[in-house]
């Protein structure tokens, strides 16, 4: 798509829920990106998303949007059970196509969307932004070179608390209602970041009266013996913290969902703060990424790129399924 090189790349995005406002928010900070469309079930969605971000088209159908001639990337952005057919519909359209995490309800549906995309040579990428922050970016290149020794054990946790609605995204099981899907990927998707895929899993988690899992403990087992300890949960407020273990120290990172810093700790040594500034929300940074593999004729990003995302799809898969919970449709 050598073409993208000397104009922005145009956007339109697929429903128009907080996750899509933030998404708009943050290509605003962008000169090289343009908003040009927005899709929703209705018109009058559409036309009111329109008018707050100044979005020149709007349209009451998904197809419209996918359609659209003139768009070149659509961030899907509705909720989990309908990831799998919104993507399908705008790769099938011939757009590049940047998801919001969880990537789909399952593996198979993920294998499947993977499978067309490289197929038929389009642009397909998760969106799980907080890799694609500047310090995330830092915390590999001090991971590859070894700042705290072998890594051994990471503790990562994503959990707040939300106020009981059994008709809300977050626990109503139609919508993919769960910790895991909605907040428990940020941890896995995390350890899999620096550990790879586990060869174990072990997990426990509290089963609310919808039937999703309201609270989860994950322990993960790697070939050389790593350990990730994974926490998550809708119902209760914690710190959200990430602790990197390492032979040689440890790599302790706060707030990390929008993280702009870490502290390395080691041994007879005075702590290293390392600090990396947030430019605009933090979305921006994916965008740009998508833009970046456009421009370079990529159809995956490096940095997550399909085999990572279906890695972390079949590990959550084998999380659930220790607590038979099964969404429906599967």
């Amino acid at each position: 798509m050598t073409e993208h090189t000397h104009r922005p790349i145009r956007w339109g995005i697929l429903g128009t829920g907080a996750i899509a406002k933030a998404f708009a928010t943050g290509l605003s900070v962008l000169d090289d990106a343009e908003l040009m469309a927005v899709g929703s079930r209705t018109a009058a969605a559409a036309t009111t998303f329109g008018d707050q971000f100044q979005i020149p088209r709007r349209y009451g159908s998904y197809a419209e949007l996918a359609n659209d001639p003139e768009v070149d990337a659509i961030y899907v952005s509705t909720p989990h059970p309908y990831h799998y057919e919104n993507t399908l519909l705008c790769l099938q359209a011939g757009k590049a196509v940047l998801c919001e995490k969880p990537f789909t309800i399952n593996a198979a549906q993920l294998a499947a969307l993977i499978d067309y995309a490289q197929t038929h040579s389009v642009f397909l990428m998760e969106a799980m932004w907080t890799r694609f922050l500047p310090i995330m970016g830092r915390l590999r290149e001090l991971l590859a070179q070894g700042v705290v020794g072998e890594v051994r054990i990471v503790h990562a946790d994503f959990s707040f608390r939300a106020e009981f609605d059994p008709h809300g995204r977050l626990f109503d099981p139609a919508l993919g209602g769960g910790a895991l899907l909605d907040a428990g990927i940020y941890p896995v998707s995390m350890a899999a970041m620096i550990l790879g895929a586990p060869e174990e899993i072990s997990s426990f988690s509290y089963m609310g009266t919808t039937g999703v899992d309201e609270q989860t403990a994950i322990i993960q087992r790697y070939s050389a013996g790593q350990l990730a300890v994974l926490t998550t949960s809708t119902r209760i407020a914690a710190p959200q913290e990430v602790l990197i273990r390492g032979t040689q120290g440890y790599i302790r990172l706060t707030n990390w969902l929008r993280g702009t810093s870490l502290t390395i700790t080691r041994s007879g040594q005075p702590d290293e703060i390392v600090e990396m500034p947030i430019i605009g929300n933090g979305y921006n940074y994916e965008a740009a990424e998508v833009m970046r593999c456009l421009r370079a004729g990529l159809n995956e990003s490096p940095i997550l790129p399909h085999s990572a995302s279906l890695a972390i799809m079949r590990n959550m898969d084998a999380i659930r399924a220790g607590w038979s919970l099964r969404y429906p449709g599967e």
